[in-house]
């Protein structure tokens, strides 16, 4: 393994931590799934800093970001794009939406129509828009975080399981503690904490440290485990719709980027169950109605893994 994309990560997070004061763990979370390819759905209530952190990023990587505020009068076509007549060429041409960017930020995504939701689908899963029949490529890489306020439902429409199940993970960014609000609040009185922000790699840089993700060993055993836990997930009697072979692809990917970030370029099954919860929180579906949906998950999860011992390598 090169220790030079190792310390690349380390230097980026250290980095974003100049702006996202005492939440390391989202932050190692957001770029794990990042080098795992994957998109990121925070849910989560407004002014905690999620647009905060994806800019934070987009600047360590030197990304080319964009941002779409989604309200209920926003366009499929504002996301994937359009053709416009030009009257001096007589000829249609392409007018790039969003999407044509390395990292999209979706805020409040729950809150425009299910006709705009659904544009992001062929985005996120194939990298690429369809306009007017025609295929345009996105950018590489190009990854989605997108966010939505699990607080009051008026003017919001529910992202399908379809649509969940395209995010890798879920994550919770939470109220900051006392002493890391005090030190946010100090470091916004004078400057800008963005301005300290500086790149640490390019795109083509983030590119190749995907790959060495990519790289990273799994044995059988572990593919073992992570089918045998998903075919308990969609045998348990308080799930109704349990994990995806999305979902066991998602949680072997974002593996594979844990073991990475923690040196190692072979998973083992603590890689596994470290990135379990937040790939799959999102994509369960349970029996009845649940006040604390999170919590249940965590619980079903717990027992899940307790009881699936891991094969003895062959």
């Amino acid at each position: 393994m090169n220790q030079m994309g190792l310390k690349a990560a380390n230097r980026i997070m250290d980095e974003v931590r100049k702006v996202i004061i005492g939440k390391d763990e989202v932050v190692k979370k957001t770029l794990l799934c990042i080098l795992a390819k994957g998109n990121i759905l925070i849910e989560d209530i407004p002014g905690v800093g999620k647009t905060t952190m994806a800019m934070a990023f987009s600047k360590a990587m030197e990304l080319k970001q964009k941002r779409v505020q989604f309200t209920p009068d926003v366009m499929p076509s504002d996301v994937t794009g359009f053709n416009v007549f030009n009257k001096q060429t007589q000829k249609f041409e392409f007018q790039e939406g969003a999407a044509m960017c390395n990292l999209l930020l979706a805020d409040e995504i729950n809150r425009t129509s299910s006709k705009t939701q659904s544009a992001l689908l062929e985005a996120m899963e194939e990298q690429q828009v369809s306009v007017d029949g025609k295929i345009y490529l996105l950018p590489n890489p190009f990854i989605v975080i997108a966010t939505q306020n699990p607080v009051g439902s008026v003017g919001t429409q529910m992202l399908p399981e379809s649509q969940l199940d395209r995010f890798a993970m879920c994550l919770y960014m939470g109220y900051p503690e006392v002493d890391d609000e005090v030190l946010m609040l100090k470091g916004k009185h004078c400057a800008n904490p963005m301005e300290k922000v500086k790149p640490v790699v390019s795109d083509q840089g983030l590119l190749y440290m995907q790959k060495e993700v990519e790289q990273i060993y799994i044995k059988d055993n572990v593919y073992a485990y992570v089918a045998e836990i998903a075919a308990a997930t969609r045998q348990h009697p308080d799930i109704l719709l349990g994990m995806s072979p999305r979902a066991s692809l998602a949680v072997c990917n974002l593996a594979k980027a844990h073991a990475y970030l923690t040196g190692r370029d072979y998973v083992v099954p603590d890689d596994v169950r470290a990135v379990l919860q937040d790939a799959v929180v999102h994509r369960l579906v349970l029996r009845g109605g649940t006040r604390d949906k999170q919590n249940d998950v965590k619980r079903i999860l717990y027992d899940i893994i307790k009881e699936i011992p891991v094969r003895k390598e062959v």
